[in-house]
Order: C-alpha cells, then sequence, then structure tokens
C-alpha cells in the first residue's frame, strides 16, 4: 500500500513517510491509493474483538507487515494498539449507550483528555515514538518537531499523546479566548520540557494556516523535520475507522437492523466523519453519513448547493461549540479527491483526480468558492447528508436530553443530537459524542439558566475528579500577537518561537 497526494504529482510514500511527513510538499494529504477489500469472514470473525484488538486488524488492511516496505511488523502493531488504549478508562474504549428506541449514543471521550481527539492521538504518538526508536537504531539521532493547530481537543490529546517522549519537540497552537477554559488548562498546565502552547491572537483558521504555511515551507521544514498531528495526517483517519466497525457490532447486539445505521457526526474540519466514509467504503453497512454542524456552516452549505464558499469577509462565528468553529474544513479536501477520482473518466484517474484537486484549491484560495460538477454532487449526497443547527438549538438539546433522559452532552453533542433529530426515520440513527459534558461546563450550565440546583450538581456528579483544581494549577503558554500584517506576523512569530524552543543540535536529523 503506498500513499499519494490529494494535488497529484509523481510522489508515493510508504506508511511511515506519510505518517512522519504529515502533509504533502504540494500542499495536498495523503489517501491511499486504493480502498482494500475486507476478509470475506469479517461479520463474524470480528464480531467480539476487542477494541485494540478490532483497531489492529482495521490498520494491517492499510499498513504493511515489514519495515522494509515501510510497515510496522503485526506483532509490533499490536503491541502499539494495545499500549494506546490501555489508557482509557472504559473497557470497551468507545461503548455505546442506548438514549432512546432508536438513538445511540457513541462515547468517545473515555481517554486521558476526555475528548474523541484521543482515539487517534494516544495511537500517533506511539507511532511517532516507534518510527524514530526505529531509525535511531539504523543510523545518526533523528528527531521531530511536531506542529499542530488546535481548537481545543486536538491540542490536549496530542500533547497527552507527546508529552516526554524522547527525541520528539511538541508545539501546539491555539486561537487566544477562543477555547474553553477546561481545554486551555487541558494544554498549557502539562509543564514538561517537550511540550510548547502558543497562544495565537487570531482564529482557529490562522493557526491552521500558519501550520500549513510552515510545512509548506521547505527550508523550515527541513530544517526541524516538522511532523503533524492534526487529521491532516492519515495516521489519526485510519485509527478513527476503528470505531464506526465498534459502533456497528455493538449496535448488532441490540437491534436487528444494524446494517440500516445513520451515523450522525458532529463535524469541524471533517476528520471524523472522514473516517466513517472510509469504513463505508471497506463495506461497513450503513445507510448515510450525516454532517452536523454550527453557524459555521461552509459544510451543509456545500450538502445544499454543490458549492464549497467561504462566509462573507472570512467571518468565523464564536458558538457553544467552538471545535466547528472553522471557515475551512481540512479533510474535505480528501472527500473532494474521492469525488473526481469516481467520476473521472480519464485513463489516469488518480492523475486526474490530482489535477482537479488542486485547480480547486487554487479557485477556494484565489476567489475564496469553488464547485463541483453535478455528478460529483449527486456522489457526495448518496453518502452523506447535512444539517446546521444554532446556538439556540444547542441549549434546547442539552436540555432536552437532559430533562427527557437523563444523560448530559456536550455542545458538540447536542449539535448531533438536533441533526439527528431532523433526520429521523426508521433506521437506527448512532449520534457521535465527541468530548465530556465536563470540558464544556459554562456552555452547558447555560442551557440550565432556571436551574440554580444545576452547577452544584454538576460539580457533585459530572465533573471528573481529573479536573478538579485544573483550573488552578500553574501553566506555561507563550503569547503571539498580532502586528500591522495580521498573518505574516502571526507566521513570522511562531517561526522566531520555533527557532528558539526547538531542537538545536546539528547533529540531529
Amino acid at each position: 500500500m503506498k500513499y499519494l497526494s490529494t494535488r497529484g504529482g509523481d510522489e508515493r510514500l510508504t506508511f511511515e513517510e506519510a505518517v512522519l511527513q504529515g502533509l504533502a510538499p504540494n500542499g495536498g494529504l495523503y489517501v491511499p491509493e486504493r480502498i482494500p477489500a475486507l476478509p470475506a469472514d469479517w461479520r463474524d470473525a470480528w464480531a467480539a474483538l476487542p477494541f485494540p484488538e478490532l483497531a489492529f486488524r482495521i490498520a494491517s488492511l492499510f499498513v504493511p507487515p515489514t519495515a522494509e516496505e515501510g510497515g510496522i511488523p503485526p506483532d509490533d502493531l499490536c503491541m502499539l494498539m494495545n499500549k494506546s488504549y490501555a489508557t482509557f478508562r472504559h473497557d470497551d474504549v468507545a461503548p455505546l449507550h442506548q438514549v432512546s428506541p432508536r438513538e445511540w449514543c457513541l462515547e468517545l471521550w473515555h481517554g486521558p483528555t476526555f475528548a474523541f481527539k484521543d482515539v487517534a492521538l494516544q495511537l500517533l504518538g506511539n507511532l511517532f515514538e516507534y518510527i524514530l526508536e526505529r531509525r535511531n537504531q539504523a543510523e545518526g539521532t533523528h528527531t521531530l518537531t511536531v506542529l499542530g493547530a488546535t481548537s481545543g481537543d486536538t491540542g490536549s490529546a496530542a500533547i497527552a499523546g507527546l508529552r516526554s517522549k524522547a527525541h520528539i519537540h511538541i508545539f501546539i497552537l491555539h486561537p487566544r479566548g477562543r477555547v474553553s477554559p477546561i481545554q486551555e488548562a487541558q494544554m498549557t498546565t502539562i509543564l514538561d520540557d517537550n511540550v510548547h502552547n502558543l497562544a495565537v491572537d487570531g482564529t482557529f483558521d490562522d493557526c491552521q494556516d500558519i501550520v500549513k504555511t510552515l510545512f509548506a515551507d521547505k527550508a523550515f521544514n527541513d530544517k526541524h523535520h516538522l511532523g503533524a498531528i492534526n487529521s491532516i495526517n492519515w495516521a489519526r483517519i485510519l485509527s478513527q475507522i476503528t470505531y464506526y466497525f465498534a459502533a456497528y457490532f455493538a449496535l448488532r447486539k441490540q437491534t436487528n437492523d444494524a446494517e440500516r445505521m445513520q451515523v450522525v457526526v458532529p463535524t469541524g474540519n471533517f476528520g471524523d466523519i472522514l473516517a466513517g466514509y472510509y469504513a463505508k467504503r471497506l463495506g461497513l453497512p450503513m445507510s448515510q453519513l450525516i454532517v452536523a454542524t454550527n453557524e459555521n456552516d461552509i459544510l451543509q452549505r456545500f450538502w445544499a448547493t454543490g458549492r464549497y464558499e467561504k462566509a462573507q469577509g472570512g467571518h468565523v462565528a464564536a458558538t457553544l461549540s467552538p471545535a466547528m468553529d472553522i471557515q475551512v474544513s481540512s479533510n474535505f479536501e480528501r472527500l473532494l479527491w474521492h469525488l473526481a477520482h469516481d467520476t473521472s473518466e480519464a485513463s489516469d484517474r488518480a492523475a486526474d483526480a490530482g489535477r482537479q484537486v488542486q485547480a480547486w484549491m487554487q479557485a477556494l484560495k484565489t476567489h475564496g468558492s469553488m464547485a463541483v460538477t453535478p455528478a460529483q454532487w449527486d456522489l457526495a449526497r448518496r453518502d452523506f447528508g447535512a444539517e446546521r443547527v444554532s446556538d439556540a438549538e444547542t441549549r434546547a438539546t442539552i436540555r432536552r436530553c437532559f430533562d427527557d433522559q437523563s444523560y448530559l452532552v456536550d455542545p458538540h453533542t447536542a449539535v448531533g443530537f438536533e441533526a439527528a433529530r431532523r433526520r429521523a426515520n426508521t433506521a437506527p440513527q448512532v449520534i457521535l459524542s465527541t468530548a465530556h459534558p465536563a470540558k464544556f461546563s459554562d456552555a452547558v450550565l447555560s442551557s440550565f439558566a432556571d436551574r440554580r440546583d444545576m452547577a452544584s450538581y454538576f460539580d457533585a456528579h459530572v465533573l471528573p475528579p481529573e479536573m478538579q483544581g485544573l483550573l488552578d494549577k500553574p501553566r506555561r503558554v507563550v503569547h503571539i500577537p498580532a502586528g500591522d500584517d495580521h498573518f505574516a506576523s502571526l507566521l513570522q512569530r511562531t517561526k522566531d518561537q520555533i527557532e528558539r524552543d526547538g531542537f538545536t543540535s546539528t547533529n540531529a536529523s
């Protein structure tokens, strides 16, 4: 299995190379050259597997079994899965909780930082460590400067996965004042020497653009050996495929029509739901994937019109669900590549898809919008639907879930539940719960303005012990202020910070 850029070119990378490189030199994202086939007996053979073993079986479809092929020997890959998911508080890793007769909630927040990102980033941290150790045993001293942007959860999960790991520095950019207090504390109270938090005067899109620009800077990348932890990294997507299969097997034990399941995913950067798309392409039965988004609705507008268009003036609304407060969804580019590839009539469909995506991304950069063909739009609507949910609806849904089902959800999960309510039919619905409600206590409690007892209930019954006292712990964070030339000044100050605090050894490579 090789990996190629969504924007074309002759490059064909091994799994190891794709994990370490993260973003292609031409700005594209890596996709597998083909969708592998599931084993014929997967429905029976995988049904009772524990989560780490299921993750191993799925990853083995995409990861060659030898180091010579840029892969990982099966025993080592299995070890990495067991090590990664031993950190979770629930034996099932991602338990399925029935909320109503036709609604189930897939709880993805039982990892170290109480967010779905732990499923991928516990593994990615161990993958980075494993690959560097293997390379260092062969020759020299190899280092990695991991660089990422976060709207809250990715940062804390990445830091938890990479803190104190040898030969790795991690720099996380977050938009100052646009993450929840708990999210900020989870990141900035980690004082390990290899962890660096940068609070940027801007939006998540600014942070993400800085990261992409630095990856595209060949001289800077060559000097610092940048590694990606955002969902632009293929290993993030691969690891998240597992819990769609886990949900299917868990649902099959509770209903006889699991094969018609509709999966509703709170969606920002499109990585989580893209993993579901790959699960569907592999052959996992499901009726449709539903994109659930907030007022920053570029994705919902695409499914309504076939046009992917930035909001006027580049405005990003600050909402109760900040992980979805973005203007451009990075992983959407991977879906665009598949839409172009699957509708191409060229002899080399991969090359043709790369040319189409390159043109689309240039149009988005230059004009702020791009449009797919009617055939491609039809293909997108076959597998996906989309809903936009307001803050008022988010609060009402948090309240409804608690009052009707005694089930408290965070605002992102609430967006998913409201989207599910609109899309309800006779099929069972699985809503992905992306974060523990305690991570967004202000937003959750604002839904109970008339309940004076709710704050004390929250502290006594909802707030995990790991979060108690977190806001009072010492912190380390560097402020990256904006100058007159907003983006250029942010970019330069971020580069200066990495130059100062990153690896300086001349023999590191």
